[in-house]
């Protein structure tokens, strides 16, 4: 039993009284690389993590529903009938939401019980590894099984990307919810946002003697504020400008018209996402064709786009990549959202305590915070764990 396991067993019995009779993980994710192309229709890459949320249940015999966490002092009690955008809030707004999305998308809740759950998790929140989808994702798929509602795994990613923009209010695309349920060891999902096919690409990391190191630069963000609303706007704003459904459909052989048509933020927006969608399909080629050795260019001016065009960067993320570029990192970027969270590194596994060493020495003479430097494993996605 690992310790978390061992953590979300000894709370549900301190909260509840009781043990659980189920046990459920998912994951949070590092996106290789295409940000902020998820809700253009676009291409993303991400994979799951070896860094988990758990999720300990009890059946019980009346339709209520409760859940709690250390990460909060309550325990949140409602009523299944109860749930709906407007009777949930704040961290349980992620899990219970998923109930009343199961509603939204057709499934019949009658004659079905209740339960307590209790929930631990190893994501660092804020850093850009989407803890909250980790959440939808957990709790949608035991729901799922729980209560035999039949979704396959890309609707109940579709659950919780409406969750989150519906009753969380984040503007989100479906690419996190996707890579925690869709993952795979040593591998990366290739998700179509706009027909939701997705394929799963081998990394061959090991092979090449190569892990991603994560650079939690400590600056937390917070996506349903500001910023990524303002970035979404943009792209809505430009996609209606140059008369297409979405920048999707838009490739690089149309920036001359997008430059001519556009003002300058909005065309820089729109570059961003026509060029991301660009690096996503060649790192797939590349990976195919060449292998993990031959990516790093790519994530290298994935980085400069989203700094520059996109301008969801801060300081401490490009001090984050440029470090690790000295260190010899096969490729860096930032990843997530931005405005904060986490920087990733290709790198070979023999050079992961210089880089950290590095970092936490940039950081130090930059006056910024301490930052977090470890490394991540692609992993498999949501799963029921066996009870011990």
């Amino acid at each position: 039993m690992t310790t978390l396991e061992q953590t979300v067993l000894e709370g549900f019995s301190a909260r509840f009284g009781k043990t659980p009779d189920s046990l459920w993980s998912a994951p949070g994710r590092v996106n290789l690389i295409g940000e902020h192309t998820d809700y253009n229709d676009g291409f993303v890459l991400p994979f799951a993590i070896d860094r988990r949320t758990l999720m300990a249940v009890r059946m019980r015999e009346d339709r209520v529903i409760r859940i709690a966490t250390s990460f909060a002092p309550d325990t949140v009690e409602i009523a299944i009938d109860a749930i709906g955008p407007d009777t949930v809030s704040g961290w349980s707004a992620y899990p219970l939401g998923m109930v009343w999305g199961t509603r939204e998308f057709g499934a019949s809740l009658d004659g079905v019980t209740g339960f307590d759950a209790y929930l631990e998790s190893d994501i660092p929140v804020g850093a850009g590894l989407s803890s909250s989808a980790a959440l939808e994702s957990v709790f949608g798929l035991a729901v799922t099984e729980l209560w035999g509602l039949g979704f396959d795994r890309q609707t109940i990613a579709r659950i919780g990307q409406f969750n989150e923009n519906q009753v969380v209010g984040a503007p989100t695309g479906i690419m996190d919810q996707s890579a925690s349920l869709l993952g795979a060891r040593d591998s990366a999902v290739l998700l179509d946002c706009r027909s939701l096919d997705a394929s799963v690409i081998p990394l061959g990391l090991a092979d090449a003697g190569l892990v991603i190191a994560v650079i939690d630069t400590r600056v937390s963000h917070e996506h349903a504020t500001g910023g990524y609303a303002a970035r979404r706007a943009s792209c809505e704003l430009g996609a209606r400008l140059l008369g297409v459904t979405s920048l999707r459909d838009l490739t690089v052989d149309d920036l001359g018209r997008a430059e001519a048509e556009l003002d300058d933020e909005t065309f820089r927006r729109v570059r961003h996402i026509i060029t991301e969608n660009e690096r996503v399909l060649e790192t797939v080629r590349t990976l195919r064709d060449r292998g993990a050795t031959a990516i790093g260019p790519l994530l290298d001016a994935s980085h400069v786009s989203m700094r520059d065009d996109f301008e969801i960067s801060v300081p401490e993320l490009d001090l984050a990549v440029s470090t690790a570029q000295l260190q010899g990192a096969v490729g860096a970027r930032m990843t997530g959202g931005g405005f904060g969270g986490s920087a990733i590194a290709v790198i070979a596994g023999s050079k992961v305590d210089a880089l950290r060493a590095a970092v936490e020495s940039a950081f130090a003479d930059a006056g910024y915070a301490h930052p977090d430097v470890f490394v991540v494993t692609p992993s498999a996605g949501a799963s029921r764990e066996p009870l011990s």
